[in-house]
């Protein structure tokens, strides 16, 4: 597996994959995690996937020369409480179902934890969906991170949403995860 800066080549397979995770959450019943339309029809999701390509925040996941998983590193959204201290803020993690076990959220989590080591930020957060059945949080929760807050908004029909803080230890400064362009 190779994790990278995803760029705008990268938009349509990027795309594709929050298509085929909407497609299984609704059939999962989890709607309300990222609504029952696929991104690629979506000009708002659209320019959210453009926009982290060029920003150089994206990260892709590839397995066998396919991109699998993505998500977005940088800095926390206006929307998100600031931390109080440096951090390096990930969200829209996204990975696909066909390679469930693979190891690819794992992978984008290390690559996460490895790009702030070398910036020397201790903290890194998420923000994931807190409805439903809970599963991403306890995901989040079992990838050793902590949940430090809540957010609801109302411009995404009372989306609710956990923030969860993950504080890296020195051991994780000297490892480096996958290549990067």
């Amino acid at each position: 597996m190779r994790i990278r800066v995803g760029n705008m080549e990268d938009v349509p397979a990027v795309l594709a994959l929050y298509d085929r995770a909407v497609e299984w959450l609704v059939a999962s019943g989890r709607s309300g995690q990222w609504g029952s339309e696929p991104w690629s029809t979506k000009p708002k999701s659209i320019e959210r996937v453009r926009r982290f390509a060029r920003s150089g925040e994206m990260r892709v996941a590839e397995h066998d020369g396919e991109v699998v998983g993505a998500m977005r590193l940088g800095a926390a959204p206006q929307t998100i409480p600031p931390a109080g201290e440096p951090d390096l803020f990930l969200e829209a993690l996204v990975i696909d179902r066909r390679v469930a076990g693979l190891g690819v959220g794992k992978a984008l989590l290390d690559q996460a934890r490895a790009e702030a080591a070398e910036r020397g930020i201790d903290l890194l957060r998420v923000q994931c969906w807190a409805g439903g059945d809970q599963g991403l949080v306890r995901y989040y929760e079992r990838a050793g991170f902590v949940q430090s807050g809540r957010i609801k908004s109302a411009a995404f029909g009372g989306w609710e949403g956990a923030i969860l803080s993950q504080r890296l230890q020195h051991s994780d400064r000297k490892a480096g995860c996958g290549a990067r362009d």
